[in-house]
């Protein structure tokens, strides 16, 4: 089995795509399904956030695992898979490693180092193991990245602004409300973690009085108690809007919230001299419908906006040592993995070894039946003792070399020196079988339109 990733984030794909390829939470299992289910995917963990829709497999050969997931990206974004490779980066094995380990110490996100990114990856690794994707190849690479990721914040600074996209977000609505939040009315649409969080930020920046509504009434009461802030419902969402300055909105609904139609009904009870009405789309699919942006009176910041005025940004100070550790990971992760691989060659060998004894004590006990049963005791440990010894420093030494950089060519020469058949498995365990045939009927796509690189198009 080898790793593969394919996924669009805000860096190689705008917000439509990214809505297209979106996952909604209820159709998660359905697609984790269809991904395992494919001729050359294994195990898989899906991750859709507001930035990112990545999959991370486990397959059996590049060509036919990359056809196997953008087949399935292309039937959840109901687009041709070729429309989709402009927007799609793939890593392959090492490049794999590396991407999931540095999106885990927030060194891909749109905020270098916001921590947000390890819940998500946490609860996307969550699903997968309840939907039975993930093997045991994933669970371990899974588990070393939110290590990595927990280390790289604990042992830098990398975090130490407490940055997430929603603070961010409210750092450019600040500078779009003469520069302070302290005081102004806000709102907040949705009651999900970054509604949660939406509502968090706003209280420590001062702003207020705080409204929450959501689609839920029960939820919208729950964390509006839990700052002091005020819930309506949902259906007095326009009378709420005209009261506000600024509104995150981050809902997990597949439609637009705020439509032209409702934010042109609030802005008319607005008064004419306020500030704008600033609406964050923290949301993929987009709370906030496409033409609002158009209205006077409205500044709309929504990911694709914010990817282009944090690009420019400075990194994180700590982005450089955060780098260090990944690539130190990294290396240690990969060496486990030649490791591991030389354990069922490994396990073979001594198989074989066994098989031999057994034959040639059964022979002994035919030609010598004289031989009391201490006798035949003593000579069978003699003899298992002697192809222990004689198999201990090979098998030391094989696996010392296989962790080195190549090592999987020791794996392979001792299966051709001993005629070893050793059944195609994970690192670390058996996987389900994968059919070496194109699946019928699957959507074809030239593998050689999204290269495997260490690094995003």
């Amino acid at each position: 089995m080898n790793l593969l990733v394919v996924g669009a984030s805000y860096r190689t794909a705008p917000v439509a795509t990214l809505e297209q390829l979106a996952v909604a939470p209820a159709d998660l299992t359905r697609t984790l399904d269809r991904l395992v289910a494919q001729p050359y995917v294994a195990e898989a963990v899906l991750v859709s956030t507001c930035n990112r829709v990545e999959v991370y497999a486990a397959v059996s050969g590049f060509h036919g695992g990359l056809g196997d997931i953008c087949a399935v990206l292309a039937e959840q974004a109901g687009a041709p898979p070729a429309a989709l490779a402009n927007h799609l980066y793939v890593h392959y094995d090492a490049a794999a490693v590396d991407h999931v380990f540095r999106v885990a110490a927030g060194l891909d996100s749109m905020v270098v180092g916001e921590a947000q990114i390890l819940g998500q990856l946490r609860d996307a690794y969550h699903w997968a193991s309840g939907a039975d994707a993930a093997g045991r190849l994933l669970h371990e690479l899974m588990q070393q990245a939110l290590r990595v990721g927990k280390r790289a914040h604990a042992e830098t600074g990398i975090d130490r602004a407490g940055q997430s996209v929603v603070t961010a977000a409210l750092d450019l609505a600040a500078d779009l409300v003469d520069g302070d939040l302290s005081g102004r009315p806000a709102m907040v649409v949705g009651a999900g973690a970054m509604g949660s969080l939406g509502v968090a930020t706003l209280s420590r920046l001062g702003a207020g009085p705080l409204t929450v509504t959501n689609r839920g009434a029960d939820r919208a009461v729950r964390l509006a108690e839990s700052y002091g802030a005020n819930a309506v419902p949902m259906a007095e969402l326009v009378d709420a809007l005209a009261t506000v300055d600024i509104v995150v909105a981050a809902t997990a609904a597949t439609e637009p919230v705020l439509t032209t139609e409702v934010v042109t009904r609030a802005l008319a009870h607005r008064d004419a001299d306020r500030s704008p009405l600033v609406l964050l789309d923290l949301a993929v699919p987009r709370d906030v419908e496409e033409g609002v942006a158009e209205l006077p009176g409205v500044e709309v910041i929504d990911i694709d906006r914010m990817a282009t005025i944090l690009a420019d940004g400075p990194a994180a100070a700590d982005a450089a040592e955060v780098t260090r550790i990944v690539t130190a990971e990294v290396d240690a992760f990969l060496s486990w993995l030649r490791g591991a691989d030389v354990a069922p060659t490994v396990a073979a060998l001594r198989g074989r070894a066994d098989d031999v004894v057994t034959a040639e004590l059964r022979r002994l006990a035919q030609r010598r039946p004289d031989f009391s049963e201490d006798q035949r005791a003593e000579v069978a440990r003699t003899v298992h003792r002697v192809v222990q010894r004689l198999l201990h420093q090979p098998t030391v030494r094989v696996r010392q070399l296989a962790a080195e950089p190549g090592g999987d060519q020791y794996a392979a020469l001792l299966r051709e020196l001993f005629d070893l058949e050793v059944p195609q498995t994970s690192p670390v365990g058996t996987v389900p079988d994968v059919v070496e045939t194109e699946a019928a009927g699957r959507p074809s796509f030239d593998a050689a339109d999204v290269p495997p690189t260490g690094g995003e198009r």
